[in-house]
């Protein structure tokens, strides 16, 4: 009689094991960071047995780089979109930087994981494609402005430094909280992306 209830445990009464844990993993690190918990506990939370994980993940850092992989895609078409709204670049890194900002404040468990999980990428092959991705698509209008491809990327670097660390500030209070705190950073994003450009 308990053979029912043990298949129920394998997960598949989520319908997909794979994003149940994923799920799962990513409410852990909003809670703990992206090296406060284990496989085990993603097991548990996703209600499933411990060796469940393995049927799709090798290790921990296996699942983190397939939620900092989704990390990439989720920036790559934030900040396509971004792009969109306009031809100068000028305005278009402004936009990234705001971008990036609200990236940070509306998805903050996959922006540690993405930034904070120091994961390996020459070991994960898609990981590191989907970062060469953002990268393609950021780049060409930082050279639009810096003709010389170092300098190119040294402005980009900038730039997102300097969103990251605002980005970073608000996350932890410093500008205030709430929908009024994350329009201003995105504002002082926009403004400094616009002076570092002007250097």
């Amino acid at each position: 009689m308990s053979s029912p209830v043990k298949r129920r445990a394998t997960g598949h009464h989520h319908g997909d094991l794979r994003n149940a844990l994923l799920r799962a993993a990513l409410e852990l690190v909003g809670e703990k960071g992206p090296h406060g918990f284990t496989l085990a506990e993603a097991s548990r939370r996703a209600g499933v047995s411990v060796a469940a994980p393995y049927k799709h993940f090798a290790d921990r850092e296996t699942l983190l780089a397939d939620l900092a992989t989704r990390g990439y895609r989720e920036q790559r078409d934030r900040f396509a979109r971004a792009l969109a709204g306009g031809e100068d670049p000028v305005r278009q890194l402004a936009a990234f930087a705001a971008a990036y900002v609200r990236f940070a404040a509306e998805e903050p468990a996959l922006f540690d994981i993405t930034f904070h999980a120091g994961l390996d990428k020459s070991r994960f092959a898609e990981l590191a494609s989907a970062g060469d991705e953002l990268t393609a698509l950021l780049l060409p209008v930082a050279r639009r402005l810096a003709a010389d491809p170092d300098d190119a990327y040294d402005l980009l670097l900038r730039v997102a430094g300097a969103a990251h660390g605002l980005a970073v500030f608000l996350r932890q209070g410093l500008f205030g909280v709430g929908s009024g705190a994350l329009a201003d950073t995105e504002e002082k994003a926009a403004r400094t992306a616009r002076a570092i450009t002007r250097d």
